[in-house]
C-alpha cells in the first residue's frame, strides 16, 4: 500500500479545519432557522410521516400558558402541539415535542451538509492561502 502524500494529508486537515470553522458558524444558524419555522404547516406536513400513524393527517393547535421568566416571575406564552387527526375528525395522537427535534434536527443536518460541501469548496483556496503564509513566515526569518 502506497504511503500517503503530503498534500493529500495536508488537503485533508485544511478540510476539516475549513469544516470545523464554517460549521461553528452554519450549525447554530441552521438550528436556530429550524426553532423559528418549527411551527409551521410546511414542517409539521414534512415530519408528520414519521410520527402520525398511517390514514391520519397532521394538524397544528395553538394554545395560550404560562411560563417562568429568569426572575422567577409567570409570563404569557404560547404553546404548539402537533395533532394526528383521522378522516372523522378524532384527535388519534397529539406530539408536542418529538416533531420540533425532529424538525430541528433535520435542518442542522442540512447546514451540516452545507458545511461539508463549502469546506470542500473552500479547502484549496484556504490551503493555497496557508502555504503562502507559511513561505512569508519561512522568507522573514
Amino acid at each position: 500500500m502506497k504511503q500517503a502524500t503530503t498534500g493529500t494529508v495536508s488537503g485533508c486537515l485544511v478540510w476539516i479545519i475549513a469544516f470545523f470553522v464554517i460549521s461553528m458558524c452554519v450549525l447554530p444558524v441552521s438550528m436556530m432557522v429550524g426553532g423559528f419555522t418549527s411551527v409551521t404547516d410546511f414542517a409539521m406536513q414534512t415530519v408528520a410521516p414519521l410520527i402520525c400513524p398511517e390514514g391520519t393527517s397532521a394538524e397544528s393547535r395553538t394554545y395560550a400558558t404560562t411560563t417562568t421568566d429568569e426572575f422567577g416571575n409567570s409570563q404569557p406564552s404560547a404553546a404548539y402541539v402537533m395533532q394526528c387527526v383521522d378522516s372523522s375528525g378524532n384527535v388519534v395522537k397529539e406530539d408536542s415535542v418529538v416533531y420540533g427535534f425532529l424538525w430541528i434536527g433535520m435542518i442542522a443536518g442540512i447546514g451540516l451538509i452545507l458545511s461539508g460541501v463549502l469546506a470542500f469548496v473552500l479547502a484549496a483556496p484556504a490551503g493555497v492561502l496557508i502555504a503562502k503564509l507559511i513561505s512569508r513566515i519561512k522568507k522573514t526569518t
